[in-house]
């Protein structure tokens, strides 16, 4: 079974079926836990699925399999009073196992400025012989532009020509984006970004999970697609860093 049919297996028993004993057949004695939701191990797991209300419910966006990692893109409904975008990031271990979990979540916006769901767009990984390409595109840009701040490349890696915009306050294209960052800076929040944790590649699709500023210490998940050696769209999720969590992991 593949990383991506086991991650699938395993998340459509825990969350779909809400079945507390898919813990025991996919979840490692040691599973390590990232998320502000739940303590480290499975027993935490398990007692969160046995806790799930029956009007909870996951819609799935994308999958994103690069080796031992799998990441999901897609929505959460019934785990608080309104849905949920979401990544998760999952690691396998050599045994078939879950092993370790990060994430992301945030509102469901009621509107957006580009007029783009959150979630919407293109679902399948294509161009699956270009992914080392797109990668290093993608940490090119990371280095220079996100954590450098150097502007001045930016059509170096982001289409001048088509820009789909999925976060909810910025609308499509570079002047899009450019607007949105304006007025953000204007609020004091300031994208910053310090650290790459994790790069997941997948042909066209490649996730950032990121560890910065914006006003305040975040996470930052931001998904690209990249067409013609140039990043063409964007999803994200920016989450604030809880002071405390339910482990001693970090969010990263």
């Amino acid at each position: 079974m593949s990383s991506k049919d086991l991650v699938l297996k395993a998340a459509g028993e825990l969350f779909g079926e809400k079945d507390p004993s898919a813990v025991d057949r996919w979840v490692s004695a040691a599973y390590r836990q990232h998320s502000s939701l739940a303590a480290d191990g499975p027993e935490p797991l398990r007692q969160l699925v046995a806790g799930l209300s029956e009007d909870f419910r996951y819609e799935s966006a994308r999958v994103i399999a690069d080796g031992n990692l799998v990441a999901l893109h897609g929505t959460y409904y019934g785990f608080g009073p309104q849905p949920l975008v979401a990544f998760d990031l999952f690691r396998i271990d050599a045994d078939g196992k879950l092993a370790e979990h990060w994430d992301a979540l945030t509102p469901v916006a009621k509107e957006t400025v580009s007029g783009r769901s959150q979630t919407d767009g293109p679902t399948v990984p294509s161009d699956l012989d270009k992914t080392e390409a797109n990668r290093r595109l993608v940490k090119d840009f990371a280095e220079k532009v996100l954590k450098g701040g150097d502007y001045s490349v930016l059509t170096d890696y982001i289409s001048t020509e088509n820009y789909d915009q999925h976060n909810p306050e910025a609308d499509d294209g570079l002047d899009g984006f450019g607007a949105a960052a304006a007025k953000w800076a204007e609020q004091g929040k300031n994208l910053v970004y310090k650290t790459v944790h994790n790069v997941v590649a997948e042909g066209d699709f490649v996730l950032l999970q990121s560890e910065g500023e914006f006003g305040a210490p975040v996470a930052y998940w931001d998904l690209f697609r990249v067409a013609d050696g140039k990043i063409v769209e964007h999803w994200d999720v920016i989450a604030p860093i809880p002071d405390e969590l339910p482990h001693t992991n970090g969010v990263f």
